[in-house]
């Protein structure tokens, strides 16, 4: 019996052969975004965006935050990076500061503001100036004073800075207490700084350059102790320090007796004896302790053989002043306290402070109470 053949070339198939490999199937490719770049692939942040939208949101050279937007935008249409919102924020927000930049200087608000910021800071100029420099204040020391301008010593000028200190920070502590506060700082280094006080001249008195409210805001706390010539006196000339880097030794040790002295006479009650007797009895007490302090460090000193004899003169009238003044301390009444105090004074102002200075080279003429040189009296030692 015949077996049919397959039509055409086809074999017949062996049933027991293993099956034949299929061809491997079509791989389809990944699909692609909008902007043709396959899904799942990172894209980069262009960096020209990013510091476009910086430059806007701080309003910092706007024409330079514009350009670098505009760039961004055609680099990111061409690469496909992330970063056109932000691109498009810094040249919103840049031509917006652009335009107001532009305002501004055209309008002259600028130098406007900038006046005002100067104004209200003004008072920092003086933070320059520096114990020992002297200055011209073109507008004067009375009142608000902005303008000082350093100038030699030796030539004319207004002022001279004897102390800078600074006051304590916190919230401004208005013009009462700031003034108070000046006072008392400065007057502990007025004789610091010129400790002969009659070698002041008579048109010389003490100013404080202190902050403003305004100046305070902008970190200004110093305060400028100043010798300065009364308005409308001449100008000063020379320097006023006579500080122990100016004296000699015997000179330093005369002058801090005669200071320490009067500052304990400076400290008398305002009060009359007939209304406050404890209150002078107590103050007698102190200037009876002071003399006493100061006796003994006038008598410990060796002295120029030209000075010996007028300084032991002024010490003997110191030692009279104390029995005086410890007599007022136990006084039964106002008169009697009143003889005793007078009578310490008159040893004070007599002749022997006068003769121990000439000896000594220092100033000998006496300030007039009321005056310049620190409004001393002639009752200084």
């Amino acid at each position: 019996m015949s077996i049919p053949q397959p039509p055409g070339d086809r074999q017949p198939r062996d049933p027991f052969a293993p099956p034949a490999e299929l061809p491997p199937a079509p791989v389809a490719p990944p699909p692609h975004g909008p902007d043709g770049r396959p899904y799942g692939i990172p894209v980069s942040v262009n960096a020209l965006a990013v510091a476009a939208l910086v430059l806007g949101l701080l309003c910092f050279l706007p024409v330079a935050g514009l350009v670098l937007g505009l760039v961004a935008l055609r680099q990111i249409k061409r690469t496909g990076q992330s970063g056109r919102g932000m691109a498009v924020t810094g040249v919103v927000l840049s031509s917006a500061g652009a335009l107001l930049w532009a305002t501004v200087l055209s309008t002259g608000l600028a130098s406007r503001a900038w006046e005002g910021f100067t104004e209200a800071a003004r008072g920092n100029e003086i933070l320059a100036l520096e114990e020992g420099e002297c200055f011209d204040a073109p507008g004067g020391l009375e009142g608000d004073t902005y303008d000082v301008d350093t100038v030699p010593c030796a030539s004319g000028h207004d002022g001279e800075v004897f102390g800078v200190v600074t006051l304590p920070g916190g919230a401004y502590p208005g013009d009462a207490r700031t003034g108070a506060l000046a006072e008392e700082r400065c007057e502990a280094l007025q004789d610091r700084y010129a400790m002969d006080t009659w070698a002041l001249p008579a048109d010389v008195d003490v100013y404080y350059l202190m902050p403003s409210p305004e100046s305070w805001r902008y970190g200004d706390r110093a305060v400028t102790c100043v010798f300065a010539r009364i308005d409308q006196g001449p100008p000063l000339t020379g320097s006023l320090r006579g500080d122990p880097s100016t004296l000699d030794s015997h000179q330093v040790v005369f002058l801090s007796t005669a200071n320490a002295v009067d500052a304990a006479l400076y400290e008398e009650p305002e009060d009359a004896p007939e209304d406050g007797l404890a209150a002078h009895r107590a103050w007698a007490v102190q200037v009876h302790a002071v003399l006493g302090e100061r006796i003994e460090a006038l008598r410990g000193h060796t002295w120029p053989s030209g000075a010996r004899g007028p300084v032991g003169a002024l010490t003997a009238d110191l030692e009279d002043a104390r029995e005086e003044w410890d007599r007022a301390s136990t006084a039964a009444d106002a008169d009697a306290y009143r003889a005793h105090h007078d009578e310490a004074y008159a040893y004070l102002a007599g002749p022997a402070a006068v003769t121990a200075r000439k000896a000594l080279g220092l100033a000998a003429t006496p300030p007039s109470s009321g005056t310049g040189g620190g409004g001393d009296s002639a009752a200084q030692v």
